[in-house]
C-alpha cells in the first residue's frame, strides 16, 4: 500500500539538552534504516552527523537492541554495517474513543508487546484524553522494558472526521469537545516522536488487511458500529481519502426522512437508529442502572425478546445503508466491527437481509459479510499498522 502523508516532524522539548539532542540524532538514525541496512559512513552522509556521533549511537542502540552491526568490506576498506533490528524498534497504536483509550506496543515484526485499555469519562476534553494517553504509554513502556528512544512513531485513531489538510478534528466527532482540535501538533507535542492520525473507522480498515484474515483483499469496507457509524476504505488495495479526508461518514446516511433529529443536524440518519447509543436509549428505560454495549450483547444472548428486536431493527438499518454503498462501490468483503461485534449472526444476519434487499442483486449475492475477528483491537492494531505504513513495512 502506497504510504500516507508523513506528518509534520515531531518537536523535541528541551531540544539544548544532551538527553533530547541524542534522541533526536538516533531518531534521524532510525528512519534511515528503516530503508534498509548502511554503512556507519552512508548514515552520517544521510543524517549530516560526524561519524565519531553516529558510531556513539549506533553502540547506544546495540546495547539497547535495537541495532546488529557486522563488518563488511566496502571500496577496498573495512566497515561496519548497521541494520535495524525489527524486534528492537517499536511502534505505538492508541485509539481514543467516546468512553476508552487503548494504547499497544507493537515490534516491526507485527509482534504485540504489550497492550492495555483504561475508562475515560463522558465528555472528557482532549487535554485530559491525551494525558492519560501519554500515562498510558509510559506505563507500558516501563513494564515491558522498551526504551522511548526504540519508538519510531505513534498512530491514533480518533472516533470522528480529521481534516487531512490541517490536522485538525472535523465536526461530526463523537467527542464535540475534540473539535477544532490540531490533534497531530498536539501530539507531536506531547509524545516527542512522529505521529500519524487518522478516522478510527480508516484505521479499523487498515488493521483487517494488515492483521486481520483479509491481506488479499484489494476492496474492502469496515463498519464500525458503536456510539457512532462510521466506515474506512480499501479499495484497489490503498486507504481512500476522498479530496479532504472525510469519507465513510454512513452513520449520517438519511435512513427514514421524517425520523429523530441527528447530532448532525440532520433527520433520520442511521445513527438514530442503529448506534449503540440508541440502543441503549430504547433497551434502558425502566432499568435501574444505565445500559452497556455489553450489556446488549449479553442480553441478545440471552434471547431477551426486546434486546432481539431492537438488534434486528438496526441490523436491517445497516443493510439498508450498506446496499447503497455496495452498489456505488462493489466491495468484495465488508466486515462490521465494534463492541457489537460479540452478537455474531444475530446482528450479521438482519444486516444481510438488508444488504440483498437494497443491492443490485448480482452485488448482493457476491458481496461477503463477516465479523470482524479483531474485536475492540482493530482500531489500535490499525493505529500501529499506519506507522508500519508509513515505514514501509509490510507483514510478510
Amino acid at each position: 500500500m502506497p504510504s500516507t502523508p508523513r506528518s509534520t516532524r515531531s518537536r523535541t522539548k528541551n531540544p539544548g539538552s544532551q538527553s533530547a539532542l541524542r534522541h533526536l540524532n538516533q531518531q534521524r538514525i532510525i528512519e534511515c534504516l528503516l530503508n534498509g541496512p548502511s554503512t556507519q559512513a552512508e548514515l552520517a552522509r544521510q543524517t549530516g552527523l560526524s561519524t565519531a556521533t553516529v558510531s556513539n549511537i549506533v553502540k547506544i542502540m546495540q546495547d539497547a537492541g535495537l541495532a546488529s552491526t557486522e563488518p563488511i568490506t566496502s571500496s577496498g576498506r573495512r566497515a561496519l554495517n548497521v541494520r535495524l533490528n525489527s524486534n528492537g524498534a517499536v511502534a505505538v497504536g492508541i485509539d481514543f474513543g467516546r468512553r476508552h483509550l487503548r494504547v499497544v506496543l507493537a515490534t516491526l515484526s507485527y509482534h504485540i508487546i504489550a497492550e492495555e485499555s483504561v475508562l475515560l469519562p463522558l465528555g472528557h476534553h482532549s487535554d485530559e484524553g491525551i494525558r492519560a494517553a501519554v500515562d498510558l504509554l509510559a506505563k507500558l513502556l516501563d513494564e515491558s522494558g522498551v526504551e522511548r528512544s526504540a519508538v519510531v512513531g505513534a498512530g491514533v485513531g480518533i472516533p470522528g472526521p480529521i481534516d487531512r489538510r490541517t490536522g485538525t478534528v472535523a465536526q461530526g466527532a463523537i467527542l464535540p469537545e475534540w473539535v477544532g482540535i490540531n490533534i497531530l501538533q498536539h501530539l507531536e507535542d506531547t509524545l516527542n516522536f512522529p505521529v500519524f492520525v487518522d478516522n478510527d473507522a480508516n484505521l479499523g480498515a487498515l488493521s483487517e488487511v494488515t492483521w486481520g484474515p483479509h491481506s488479499g483483499i484489494s476492496n474492502l469496507m469496515f463498519m464500525k458500529i458503536g456510539s457512532g457509524i462510521g466506515a474506512g476504505l480499501i479499495l484497489n488495495g490503498a486507504p481512500y481519502y476522498g479530496n479532504v479526508g472525510i469519507t465513510g461518514e454512513i452513520g449520517h446516511a438519511t435512513i427514514h426522512e421524517h425520523g429523530l433529529i441527528c447530532r448532525c443536524g440532520n433527520r433520520g440518519c442511521l445513527e438514530t437508529i442503529a448506534s449503540t447509543t440508541t440502543m441503549i436509549e430504547l433497551l434502558g428505560r425502566g432499568e435501574e442502572k444505565p445500559l452497556s454495549a455489553e450489556d446488549i450483547v449479553r442480553k441478545a444472548l440471552e434471547r431477551d425478546s426486546a434486546t432481539l428486536r431492537v438488534v434486528d431493527d438496526a441490523g436491517l438499518a445497516v443493510g439498508r445503508a450498506l446496499g447503497n454503498v455496495a452498489n456505488l462501490i462493489n466491495p468484495e468483503v465488508i466486515v462490521v466491527g465494534g463492541p457489537l461485534a460479540g452478537l455474531g449472526d444475530l446482528l450479521l444476519d438482519p444486516i444481510r437481509r438488508g444488504l440483498v434487499r437494497h443491492a443490485v442483486p448480482v452485488i448482493g449475492e457476491t458481496t461477503k459479510l463477516t465479523m470482524s475477528s479483531l474485536g475492540d483491537r482493530a482500531e489500535a492494531l490499525g493505529a500501529a499498522a499506519l506507522v508500519f505504513q508509513h515505514a514501509g513495512i509490510r507483514r510478510s
